[in-house]
């Protein structure tokens, strides 16, 4: 999850009437000549907002790894989609779908379209989606979402008598996921399972709560790996995101540290906050306590 959710260019200013700088009220010459004036200064300005607004065009993108043609990644993707057995579902938060430098397009390139899909949204119902309801009952279907109710994935599956065939991940930034798994009770109905491992994330373009939080792409990457039993699926699926983030710091962009690195060796830049519950999410990351 990317722990870690369209830019719009705003409109030129109107400009002002000439004069229009000196007085807000007309002096009595002004007054002489007519009520003209501001009536022509109105019919100026509402025909600057009817002149038509010529959208900004959009650079070719590809149609396999959804970046720009000039910065395509798909020399670091699989030739063809990966062979597996588990069902992915990806929960994306309606912000995440129009950001440039996000990791789910360069997921999902990867893998069949039969056995990954995304749904956007911020609420699901049966109703709403039906086939998610479906998959959510299934005693088979696992849900990816650290917590004190989850269990280890890899020790989950050795004593599991039914061996998981699905998986959902939330994508979206940590805010953004908590929002969504609390509020649908479907998310709550699959076992929730977390990955315990060590590894820092590889996605260093993008600010992490703590040392430890993977972005969607390396959260299903390790997943995947671990419920194929196929090392080799965690190798392919990361290899694109290394390549951007490679891509992406040789023209400028910067390594960006998590906030826990920040805290902890007093390279925050911004104040502490003055609200206590925001306060204490830092005092946590601080300790190193898992939130």
């Amino acid at each position: 999850m990317e722990p870690q959710k369209e830019a719009r260019t705003p409109g030129d200013p109107v400009a002002r009437p000439s004069g229009s700088s000196r007085s807000q009220t007309p002096n009595d010459e002004e007054r002489r000549e007519g009520d003209t004036a501001p009536a022509e200064a109105s019919l100026g300005a509402e025909a600057l907002w009817e002149l038509p607004v010529e959208p900004a065009e959009r650079r070719p993108e590809c149609s396999r790894c959804s970046r720009p043609q000039k910065v395509c990644l798909c020399p670091f993707l699989p030739l063809h989609p990966l062979h597996i057995s588990t069902h992915l579902y990806i929960i994306q938060h309606p912000a995440e779908e129009n950001k440039v430098l996000r990791t789910v397009p360069l997921l999902t390139a990867c893998l069949p379209q039969d056995k990954c899909k995304v749904k956007i949204g911020r609420r699901f119902s049966e109703e709403r989606d039906p086939e998610l309801s479906t998959v959510c009952r299934k005693s088979d279907t696992l849900i990816l979402y650290p917590g004190a109710e989850a269990a280890n994935l890899e020790e989950f599956i050795l004593d599991s008598p039914i061996y998981p065939s699905t998986i959902i991940i939330i994508d979206g930034t940590w805010s953004q996921a908590k929002d969504i798994f609390y509020k649908n009770s479907l998310f709550r109905l699959p076992k929730q399972v977390q990955l315990k491992t060590s590894i820092s994330s590889q996605y260093v373009i993008r600010t992490q709560p703590t040392n430890r939080c993977l972005s969607t792409l390396e959260c299903a990457a390790a997943a995947l790996s671990i419920l194929e039993k196929n090392n080799y699926i965690q190798e392919t699926l990361l290899r694109p995101l290394q390549a951007l983030c490679s891509f992406q710091l040789q023209h400028g962009a910067q390594i960006r540290l998590s906030k826990e690195h920040l805290l902890k060796n007093g390279l925050y830049p911004k104040p502490m906050p003055k609200n206590k519950r925001k306060l204490r999410k830092m005092e946590l990351l601080m300790n190193s306590v898992k939130i």
